[in-house]
């Protein structure tokens, strides 16, 4: 019988924690979709306190777009240093995480 071991142990990327953060006083839902998370809103749903909003992930080292569903609408991160335009016809933000030094 021919056994196949992966010894290969290498430790994979970095994580660094990130916060996503937005303000919506009468928003019901938040959620951020992005490239981290193939663009699935409900895996990352935003915390609430008193209209501000959060959610804290870990993301490796990389650039990511993404947006926020606010209420199942889709708009860009309001305090995004870059955006980029999306195949329908808005913007997606854009993050940068630097590795963790």
């Amino acid at each position: 019988m021919k056994h196949n071991h992966n010894h290969n142990n290498a430790p994979g990327p970095q994580l660094v924690p990130v916060r996503f953060e937005f303000t919506h006083p009468t928003a019901r839902t938040v959620c951020v979709a992005g490239t981290f998370n193939h663009w699935q809103p409900e895996a990352k749903t935003l915390h609430s306190s008193g209209g501000s909003w959060w959610k804290e992930t870990n993301l490796a080292p990389g650039t990511y777009e993404y947006c926020f569903v606010v209420d199942g609408q889709w708009m860009p991160d309001p305090r995004a240093k870059e955006t980029v335009d999306n195949p329908f016809g808005g913007k997606n933000s854009i993050l940068k995480v630097s590795p963790k030094t």
